[in-house]
Parts: structure tokens; sequence; C-alpha cells
């Protein structure tokens, strides 16, 4: 009988053990939930009661993440993450329209969220977007009520001859690449060729003797070194990687290497006026064709002309832009096939 009852009082311990664990477990879930949930709601509340107004540029293609990252640099947010959130709860991911736009840091996820959503640029402003080509920018300086002839007339070079953000364009060569991204005052008084110029006036700034010096020691003129950037902005958003994406293509060229960008060849086809692909023959197919492409893709960024003047000091040879919004970089083909499989699944099946 004693054993028995040893037993017994051994599973009621038991028991009453798992019990506790069990107990412990939905107590710690329950408070982790709700001070997540907390953190959440306390996140999607203004920043401040500042009704101060914030210029934030939304570029073209940006994911939900970097969005909220812009959002949250911007100071008109308290958390991206809580953004990201709030947005894919509600299924507004595909909702989000580029521009610029006048947010204040009183206003909270959800007032900011419609505002995006719903296209509320600033009216005052005539915006030149990220990533842009002249096209895009044609188009764009329409939409602000320009005339056709006028902004064709503002995007012909020959206006600019003696514009010093343009000493090393090709006489021939159209002002693709130099048209610098940001947004510009607009009055009734504004022309077309005002925000042109006032773009090139940018571009200038951009180009510090140190930053052309220091392209020149890439082994690139500085025209290249534009058009190498305009690749690398059409590749890639974080300034992080875009070091490190100069990098790859650099030595891909000193070692005469195809680029197989992506961007290039889709740009050739669009340019002949044809549909997007990589697989059309046209100059411009880095898949194709060894070296550089002969112009620039789009416009650059400040932050990719610094990474083609000081790219990282790291020695990879190819990457791939994950599914996850990461870059990854590798050495060897070997390595690169392995992390496009593991993490380019959906993206790469998209774009081939």
């Amino acid at each position: 009988m004693a054993r028995k009852y040893n037993s017994n009082n051994k599973k009621s311990r038991l028991f009453i053990i798992l019990g506790v664990i069990v107990i412990f477990l939905i107590v710690t879930t329950l408070t982790t939930i709700f001070f997540i949930r907390k953190s959440y709601n306390d996140n999607l509340k203004p920043v401040s009661a500042s009704q101060n107004n914030q210029l934030v540029t939304i570029p073209l293609g940006s994911s939900v993440k970097e969005v909220g990252i812009i959002l949250e640099k911007a100071g008109v947010i308290r958390a991206g993450w809580a953004f990201e959130w709030y947005v894919r709860n509600n299924d507004l991911r595909d909702d989000i329209q580029a521009g610029t736009y006048y947010l204040r840091p009183n206003q909270g996820i959800e007032e900011i969220t419609n505002i995006i959503t719903q296209g509320k640029v600033a009216t005052d402003l005539v915006t030149i977007l990220p990533g842009q080509r002249i096209d895009q920018i044609n188009k764009a300086l329409q939409n602000y009520g320009f005339n056709e002839d006028v902004v064709s007339k503002a995007l012909n070079p020959s206006m600019y001859k003696n514009h010093p953000a343009l000493v090393d364009k090709p006489e021939d060569a159209s002002l693709e690449g130099y048209i610098y991204p940001e947004s510009f005052q607009r009055t009734s008084q504004t022309k077309a060729e005002d925000i042109i110029k006032a773009s090139l006036d940018e571009m200038q700034k951009q180009l510090t003797p140190e930053l052309r010096a220091n392209i020149v020691k890439q082994g690139l003129t500085v025209h290249e070194g534009v058009i190498l950037a305009s690749i690398i902005d059409q590749e890639v958003s974080n300034p992080d990687d875009k070091r490190t994406v100069a990098q790859v293509f650099l030595k891909r060229l000193r070692e005469g290497m195809a680029l197989q960008s992506d961007p290039t060849a889709i740009y050739g086809a669009i340019l002949d006026g044809k549909e997007p692909s990589i697989f059309y023959e046209s100059p411009y197919n880095t898949y194709k064709h060894s070296g550089l492409p002969p112009s620039p893709v789009s416009n650059v960024t400040g932050s990719a002309l610094m990474a083609v003047a000081n790219p990282s000091s790291t020695d990879y040879l190819f990457f791939v832009a994950g599914d996850d919004g990461k870059t990854y970089f590798s050495s060897s083909i070997a390595e690169h096939e392995r992390l496009t499989s593991e993490h380019c699944k959906k993206l790469c099946t998209e774009q081939h």
C-alpha cells in the first residue's frame, strides 16, 4: 500500500508542476500580447503636439517597411514597425502613392496613412522623384500643368549648355541621369525650365570636386560614374547596400565581367517602346554586353553617387535582392545560386 500511495503522490506532484508551467506559459503569453498590443496602440498616436510641416518624399517602388523607416526618420511617426503593422492589418500595401507630402508630428499613423494612400501631395511643390527616367519626368511635369511643348523644350540639353553640372556629359547626350530628384517651390510665375535649372543646380551641389576626383579614382569618368550611380539606385534603396553594390559592379567592370543588371536591360526595352524585359536585345542589355550601358537609366541620388565614389571595401562578385527586402552578397557563383534559391523565390520568378 505504501508504494501505491507514493506513486499516486508523485503523479499528483507532477500534475501540479505541469499545471503551474501551463498557467505560467499562458500568463506569460497573455502578458506579452498585452504589452505588444499596448506598444502598438501607443505608437499609433502622434509623436507630439507640433504642427510644423515636414516635407517627406516617398520614392517610387518603396516597400511598406521602407516607407515606415522614412516616416520615422522624418520624425512624423513614433515607430516604423507600427506603421508597417497598421498598413498590413488594413490591407493598404498597394495603396501607398509615391510623392512629396506635408506631414506633421501631431497627425498620428492613421491620418498620415490616409494622406499617403490618397495621394494628397504638397500642391505648391513640383517633385522629381528618385529613380525616375526622363520620360517619366516629362509626364510628371505635364501632370503639374506644364504644356507638353514647353516641357519638351525645357528638357532639351541645349538650354543648359554652360551649366557646371553638365561639363562631363557627352555633348550629344540627353539630360538622363542629371535631373536631380528633389522638391521645388512653385509659384504662378514658375516655368518648366526653372524647375529643370533648379534640379541641375542641386546636381551640381552633389558633384563636388572631391566626389568627382573619387569617381575618377575608381577608373571611371564622371559621366560613367553617373551611369553606374543610376544603375545602383535602380537596384537597391538602402544607402549601406549601395556602397557594397558599387563595389560589386566596379569589380565586375575591372575583371571584364558583364554587369548582368535587370534595370539596364529593361530600360533598353522601354527606350525602344517595347514591353519591359531582361531578354530584349539592345546596347543597354548588360547580360549580353559587357561594360556600362550607353547612358544613365534614371536620375540619381546623392547616396548612389557617394557609393560610386566611396565603395565598400568588401570583395563580392554577386548580389541578389531577396523577397524579404534584404540584399544578399556572395563571392562565388555557387554561393550566389544558393542564396538566390533560398531568398529570391517569388521576386526572381516575377522578374525572369
